[in-house]
């Protein structure tokens, strides 16, 4: 699948969508962003049933503020609309295939249940 690029007005949407999403959060002045770029475009293509969006947090301000972005690479990775991953820094290419077969063996209704209960918690 080709990468997507994600706006203010396009993110909720894409990520909320079924199934698992990885957001690269990027800018064009950032070196590792600029490493990283080859090894998000070949993992695209070899997951063709995952969406890869790309997030110009230069050219998106407002949702990069919103999402508290502070350096970056920064990768999310979202499941059935569920951030289940979150971290910056540009990832070697093992590593990113071992998180999305991480993600993949996800039970989300554990994740869920997991979730629920966190927010018991803080509500108590």
């Amino acid at each position: 699948m080709a990468l997507v690029n994600v706006t203010e007005d396009t993110f909720q949407a894409t990520v909320e969508a079924e199934g698992i999403t990885l957001v690269d959060c990027w800018a064009t002045w950032c070196g590792p962003c600029r490493s990283f770029l080859p090894i998000y475009e070949k993992a695209a293509e070899q997951h063709e049933d995952l969406t890869f969006a790309k997030l110009n947090t230069e050219e998106n301000q407002g949702l990069a503020a919103a999402l508290q972005i502070m350096s970056i690479p920064t990768l999310m990775v979202f499941r059935d609309g569920v951030l289940v991953y979150r971290e910056a820094g540009a990832l070697p290419a093992a590593a990113l295939e071992d998180l999305i077969s991480q993600v993949r063996a996800l039970d989300m209704d554990d994740v869920r249940r997991q979730i629920a209960e966190a927010q018991q918690n803080n509500e108590a």
